[in-house]
């Protein structure tokens, strides 16, 4: 993995204009991860794909995050400052565990765990148990009982309730909660960390500060954007600076 130039991060915001999330995260990492394919980064669990997002921000903008919530209970602005190791719960260099087995009673399991292709299939989905149950549905892999097999539209409720745990059990980094405590009501509950949101805002917000400085320069200049983006950032804060005396 390589940190994000400034002509990538440029060319990923304009890219990601008219994506959905889901794309948008392939996308930064198809950019920064030139030597695996595309449909290898498709193919990645949910939480692997999130860890790798975490350290794509780590060497392209630093460990520190900076992260804002509003109480929902007093409405107060809360600003909390992270580490991306303080969000980091599972180990890039390790290989993905292709299949798990798990045994509910006397029900054998064998599933795999949600990866990209599989949340696009339920990205339309308003209906929250109809989306768990479709995803159930695509990780699910086989199941027998005392040697004879049973089908996924055999499972009970409650399996498929169990096995959604499960799932979610053995891909922590996909599911991140932080525990927040309002300090102007006291009211205390878990924000979920989205590293795609929150890298994607990061993404946008340098890209828009990139063109502008791009602008001042090639107004003053007539410098082509290609050179300027190309500038390292002290030579580039060194031209604006001249550029307002």
């Amino acid at each position: 993995m390589q940190p994000l130039c400034t002509r990538d991060v440029v060319k990923i915001w304009e890219i990601g204009q008219t994506q959905h999330p889901l794309d948008r995260a392939l996308t930064l990492l198809t950019t920064a991860c030139p030597e695996i394919s595309p449909h290898a980064i498709a193919q990645l669990s949910v939480g692997m794909r999130d860890a790798a997002l975490l350290l794509l921000r780590e060497i392209t903008f630093g460990k520190q995050l900076n992260c804002f919530a509003d109480c929902p209970q007093c409405e107060e602005r809360l600003e909390t400052n992270l580490n991306v190791a303080d969000l980091r719960v599972i180990d890039l260099t390790q290989p993905q565990q292709q299949e798990y087995f798990y045994t509910f009673d006397d029900l054998l399991v064998q599933f795999r765990l949600p990866n990209s292709w599989d949340l696009a299939t339920i990205a339309g989905y308003r209906d929250l148990e109809a989306a768990r149950v479709h995803l159930g549905k695509q990780c699910f892999i086989g199941a027998s009982r005392k040697g004879t097999t049973v089908t996924y539209s055999e499972l009970s409720s409650d399996i498929l309730t169990r096995l959604a745990t499960q799932i979610g059990a053995c891909d922590p980094q996909a599911e991140i909660l932080l525990d927040m405590t309002c300090p102007a009501c006291g009211h205390e509950w878990q924000l979920l960390f989205d590293i795609v949101t929150f890298l994607w805002a990061e993404i946008g917000a340098e890209a828009k500060r990139l063109l502008r400085d791009v602008h001042t320069l090639a107004l003053v200049y007539g410098w082509r954007e290609v050179d300027i983006l190309a500038m390292s950032s002290m030579r580039r804060h060194i031209y604006l600076a001249m550029v307002g005396e």
